[in-house]
């Protein structure tokens, strides 16, 4: 009898069993669980019943208590989470993870066809059409068909390792099923949250009094980057697979036909997708899914249309951040009508005042929408919305809440005309006016900008510390704990214990958090200080031009507006803030506490790398791809993820791929990691 298709349960007890036969039935266990996890997740089309597969799952816990050495990572007993860690792990992609250009019109699908069409030699071109999920895009690497790991897109180039966190989702393989299985094989999926298992979410949390999740897409990108694996263990995630990243070994032709391997493979692919011969046949496509859209029990938001042909997307190549061989045909926005109870004024994290509407909670696609921004006072006397109306609410782009407009009311005797308040309505400091804007000047004195500028601090993007949540951020301040940044690395394990929510092990986990990064970029460490005006890429721009924080806080206002791309207003406000006693003061405390901020490698004033062109392959030893990448931008140059007669250099580190090929061919420099440090230093790298 074949086990793993028709297991028997009759068993021998654990105890008379030795280390080679618990072994050869552990292996035949985790393949068989494997396979029913397929047949039931996947295919829906489970063969053996659940208290069969119970007893199945059981007999491997067994074994493995009994035979702790012949644990295994790749386990299936590992689907229900293995022990929390301090900090989510970097890892570069196996390839670009690009972003599709989105389009709304059916003309700009209908210029993009055509395009296509004239760069391609064939008469007739073959579209791949695939819902656009609404939720959390994901890689997965497998080696020699088991699970090797699992990373968050992240900027691209590196995510986050969430290897244990995606174990714990059913439809995703542990092992692939056997056909011609590659030794190596990195794929990219969407992880997203059923709907019935969303309002199940929101209605648990809002029970628990927690705020509810904005949308499933938010929902599914907390969960999965949670620190303990056992908290996204039974949550209502599913998968599709769409693309492959990188594969050794194999030759595919065709983005179907590749489709149609991951599914003997048993990687999860969509029932929807679909093959399209013309501009006709992709809109039939996008009107069919439209009207589908709220049969299905999972959130899209368009309509991802592809070239089939691997060779001519080859061909018709990349832009710097998405494909030209592909394009997001997005649906237009749900709209629904509400009434607003009243108009509030947030407090952001700069000190602009925002006004929210907020609303009779309604249904917008899926989605229960309760608040929604008025952005100005200028946008809410333009849509002319006041306390009491009737208005039409969108969720622009399927994701934030907007007030389209309002709807007249016959009979219906309006409020008054909504103006900002006079006063900070957190600290009641004097209100002044900017522009379209209006700014509470009080800084860090006013505790709502306080708690989003520690949360800012505390992002991906800046500092990178895991698990410091605005919940946790606000109790912080409002219990007088942190009064600025500096503060966070004062907190000890017990401060952190005595917050709600908070136990020995977690609270160990935040300050481990808190006290693990301490050499920033000086790029991440300036956008994290909160600057107005200084956002992800000024940032870039500023370290790439003073190369130290040193030399940005002694900077004047002339000295800035010299560079290119920095205007009065930013040149105003970096000077601002680096002149203020408080500022300095938190940088003194910062600095003491072993924050040392890495300088830019090159010299002052000077872009080395202006109008050059990288491309990296392989892993490095100093830099992730995407630090790389950004430390190229600073410099003046432009990183690229494609070899082509206009790229200037190839960095190659371990382990490069095709692109070294690519480059070699098209008599592109090559590179080590030790010559582009001294490139980047304005020394001559020797390349080949």
């Amino acid at each position: 009898m074949d086990f793993k298709k028709n297991p028997t349960t009759d068993f021998k007890e654990t105890g008379k069993l030795d280390k080679e036969e618990a072994e050869k039935e552990i292996e035949a266990l985790r393949e068989g669980i494997e396979y029913h996890n397929y047949l039931y997740y996947v295919k829906n089309q489970p063969v053996i019943s659940d208290a069969t597969y119970d007893r199945l799952f059981r007999r491997l816990q067994e074994l493995e208590e009994a035979f702790p050495q012949l644990q295994s990572p790749d386990s299936p007993t590992r689907r229900v989470g293995a022990e929390p860690v301090s900090k989510l792990k970097k890892v570069s992609h196996a390839a670009p993870m690009l972003s599709l250009n989105a389009v709304l019109e059916e003309k700009e699908v209908s210029n993009w066809v055509d395009f296509v069409k004239k760069n391609s030699n064939s008469p007739e071109i073959i579209f791949v059409l695939e819902p656009k999920f609404d939720g959390t895009s994901v890689e997965i690497a497998y080696e020699n068909g088991l699970f090797k790991y699992g990373a968050t897109r992240g900027d691209g180039g590196t995510g986050e390792d969430i290897s244990e966190n995606l174990k714990t989702i059913h439809s995703i393989p542990l092992r692939l099923q056997m056909d011609s299985i590659p030794g190596s094989l990195a794929v990219r999926g969407e992880v997203f949250m059923l709907r019935k298992g969303f309002q199940e979410l929101n209605k648990e949390r809002v029970q628990n009094d927690e705020e509810p999740f904005a949308n499933p897409r938010n929902a599914t990108a907390g969960i999965i980057r949670q620190l303990d694996s056992k908290m996204v263990a039974g949550r209502p995630l599913d998968v599709r697979f769409y693309d492959v990243l990188s594969i050794g070994g194999q030759e595919l032709a065709s983005h179907w036909e590749m489709l149609e391997q991951f599914s003997r493979w048993g990687l999860k692919i969509d029932p929807h997708n679909m093959k399209a011969s013309s501009f006709e046949n992709v809109k039939k496509g996008y009107q069919n899914l439209l009207n589908r859209r709220e049969d299905l029990e999972y959130e899209i938001d368009g309509l991802v249309v592809k070239v089939d042909d691997l060779e001519l997307r080859e061909k018709l190549g990349t832009r710097q951040r998405s494909p030209r061989w592909a394009i997001a045909w997005k649906f237009p926005p749900k709209e629904e009508i509400s009434r607003i109870e009243d108009i509030v004024v947030q407090v952001g994290r700069t000190g602009k005042l925002t006004p929210v509407a907020l609303l009779q909670p309604v249904d917008v696609g899926g989605v229960t929408i309760s608040r929604a921004t008025l952005h100005n006072e200028d946008e809410v006397h333009r849509k002319d919305v006041r306390v009491g109306d009737s208005v039409r609410i969108a969720r622009a782009g399927d994701v934030i809440p907007e007030v389209v407009e309002h709807i007249e009311e016959r009979g219906r005797r309006r409020s008054k005309e909504f103006n900002m308040p006079k006063k900070c309505p957190a600290c009641g400091s004097d209100v002044v006016r900017e522009g379209a804007y209006h700014f509470c000047p009080a800084g860090l004195s006013c505790p709502p900008q306080l708690t989003r500028r520690i949360v800012h601090y505390a992002s991906r993007e800046a500092m990178d510390i895991a698990g410091l949540s605005e919940k946790t951020a606000k109790q912080l301040v409002d219990k007088g704990m942190v009064k600025n940044v500096a503060d966070l690395y004062q907190l000890s394990v017990d401060d952190i214990r005595g917050l709600e929510g908070f136990a020995q092990k977690s609270a160990t986990q935040l300050h481990d958090a808190i006290q693990a990064n301490k050499n920033p970029r000086l790029d991440r460490f300036l956008y994290g200080l909160g600057i107005r005006h200084v956002g992800e890429h000024m940032a870039l721009v500023l370290a790439g031009n003073f190369l130290s924080l040193d030399a940005i806080r002694r900077a004047d206002r002339k000295e800035l507006e010299i560079i290119p791309e920095v205007g009065p207003e930013v040149a105003a406000s970096v000077e601002e803030f680096f002149g203020q006693e408080k500022t300095r003061k938190v940088l003194r405390r910062l600095l003491n506490a072993g924050i040392k901020v890495q300088d830019t490698p090159g010299k002052k004033g000077e872009m080395p790398l202006e109008g050059k062109t990288f491309v990296f392959t392989g892993s490095l030893d100093k830099y992730t791809r995407s630090e790389a990448e950004k430390t190229v931008e600073s410099l003046g140059g432009r990183a690229s993820s494609s070899v082509s007669g206009n790229t200037d250099y190839v960095v190659a580190g371990e382990g490069p791929g095709s692109k070294l090929d690519e480059a070699k061919k098209h008599g592109v420099k090559i590179i080590k990691e030790t010559d582009f440090e001294k490139l980047i230093s304005q020394k001559q790298p020797d390349g080949e």
